[in-house]
C-alpha cells in the first residue's frame, strides 16, 4: 500500500496532507524517513513525529447534531464551546463540513482522511440540505433569484444554481452542491435579508433525523455503504 493511503487510513490526515508530512521528512518507516510514493506493509513500522501508528482503522462515520453556540474547530483556546469537547471517542476523528457558530444542525466526523477530502471537493457536487429562516417575507421574486446563482462581490464569485422552496411565510428549504464560506447567509444578505435561523438536515444520504442538539449516532450498514459508494470510497484502491 502507498504510504499516503495508509496514513489516511490511520486516520492520520488526507493522503494531500499526508504527502506533505512525508515531503518535510516528518515520518519514518522502520525508523528511516520516508520517500514519497513509497509503498508499506503491514510489518512496517510507521511513525508520525513522535507518535508510532497502530495500524489502519475501519472505516468509522458519525452523525452530529451541532447545537448554536458551538464552534467547528479543534484547537482555538478562545472558543468557548468546541466540536471536539462535545464527541468523546478514543480514535481521532475530524469534521468535514463546518457550520458556522450561529447555525446548528447536521455534521459528519470520521477518522478517515480520504472520505472527508471526498465530501469537501466541491467538484463533486455533493448535496447539502437546509432549513432557513430569515427577517422577511419569502417571494417568487427571491426564491428565483436565490435558485439562479447569485453574485457574492466580497468574495468575487457567483453561487451555483441551487434548489429551493418556500416552506413557510419566513422559512424555505435550499440544497446547495457547494461549500462557500457562510454561503447562505452571504446569499440572503445580497437579496436584502437577514437569516434569523438555519439547520442543515442532509448531507448527501445521511438525514439529521430524530438527533437532538448535541447527540450523536454512529452512521452503519446500508447508510454508510452508500455514503462510500456515492464517495467513490467504497472500493478504494
Amino acid at each position: 500500500m502507498r504510504l499516503n493511503k495508509y496514513l489516511a487510513q490511520c486516520g492520520v490526515c488526507s493522503r494531500r496532507d499526508a504527502d506533505k508530512l512525508i515531503e518535510q521528512g516528518k515520518v519514518l518507516v522502520n525508523g528511516q524517513v520516508a520517500g514519497m510514493g513509497q509503498q508499506v506493509e503491514e510489518t512496517d513500522t510507521v511513525q508520525v513525529g513522535k507518535k508510532v501508528l497502530q495500524g489502519k482503522q475501519t472505516c468509522k462515520v458519525l452523525a452530529f447534531y451541532k447545537p448554536v453556540g458551538v464552534v467547528c474547530t479543534e484547537r482555538d483556546p478562545h472558543a468557548e464551546k468546541k466540536i471536539m469537547d462535545m464527541i468523546r471517542c478514543p480514535e481521532r476523528l475530524t469534521y468535514a463540513g463546518r457550520l458556522d457558530k450561529d447555525s446548528e444542525g447536521l455534521i459528519l466526523l470520521t477518522n478517515d482522511g480520504d472520505l472527508i477530502n471526498a465530501m469537501m471537493r466541491g467538484a463533486n457536487r455533493h448535496e447539502k440540505e437546509y432549513i432557513v429562516k430569515i427577517d422577511r417575507e419569502i417571494t417568487p421574486d427571491f426564491l428565483e433569484i436565490m435558485r439562479k446563482g447569485i453574485y457574492l462581490k466580497d468574495l468575487d464569485i457567483t453561487t451555483r444554481e441551487c434548489k429551493i422552496e418556500k416552506i413557510g411565510k419566513y422559512t424555505f428549504r435550499i440544497i446547495l452542491t457547494q461549500g462557500v464560506n457562510r454561503q447562505i447567509r452571504r446569499m440572503c444578505e445580497a437579496c436584502g435579508a437577514k437569516v434569523r435561523s438555519l439547520k442543515r438536515i442532509r448531507v448527501m444520504n445521511i438525514r439529521l433525523g430524530d438527533l437532538k442538539p448535541g447527540e450523536w449516532r454512529k452512521v452503519t450498514g446500508e447508510e454508510l455503504e452508500t455514503l462510500l459508494t456515492d464517495t467513490g470510497m467504497l472500493n478504494r484502491k
